[in-house]
């Protein structure tokens, strides 16, 4: 049973996103019972998306699967199948053997690299680009340094430019 929500509604509500999660469990299931890969998921609803999270007990059993693109790539294969199953847009993030926090450390490297060429004098610093996520977490670690941060770019080119406050 799957609900529509337009673009016009507001965010998508909670029944909504558990029901995206449920969606995408059953997805993420299937491929990891394909490639034959022990995982436990967890479904949580935080900040308006669904999160879907796979852990297991051996670290080293998802270790392929946690790599950054490779999480990129099945999350975005989850959303479609999450979207041409409700009929809504999807903002799902998963995570895979915790790498949302590895990647989310990742960032703020390249943010502290980035400010550091501010502190040497450069008037603003760009980021590579990245997804709407990851430019959602960058903002967040640039505001918490105390500096300014922009979008800039279409598509798969937008990026992030850091400046002083």
């Amino acid at each position: 049973m799957s609900t529509t929500h337009s673009p016009a509604d507001s965010a998508p509500t909670v029944a909504e996103l558990e029901e995206e999660g449920d969606i995408a469990a059953d997805f993420i299931e299937g491929l990891l019972d394909i490639a034959d890969v022990d995982g436990d998921l967890a479904l949580d609803v935080r900040n308006g998306r669904a999160y879907v999270s796979v852990e297991a007990d051996n670290p080293a059993s998802l270790a392929l699967l946690s790599d950054p693109d490779t999480v990129q790539a099945v999350q975005e294969l989850t959303r479609l199948t999450v979207q041409n199953q409700t009929g809504r847009f999807s903002r799902l993030i998963l995570d895979i053997g915790g790498s949302r926090d590895a990647r989310q450390q990742e960032l703020a490297r390249l943010v502290d690299r980035a400010v550091a060429r501010l502190d040497d004098g450069a008037s603003q610093a760009s980021l590579p680009a990245m997804s709407s996520y990851e430019r959602k977490l960058v903002h967040d670690i640039v505001a918490e340094r105390g500096f300014v941060s922009e979008s800039y770019g279409e598509g798969a080119d937008r990026h992030t430019v850091i400046r002083r406050a």
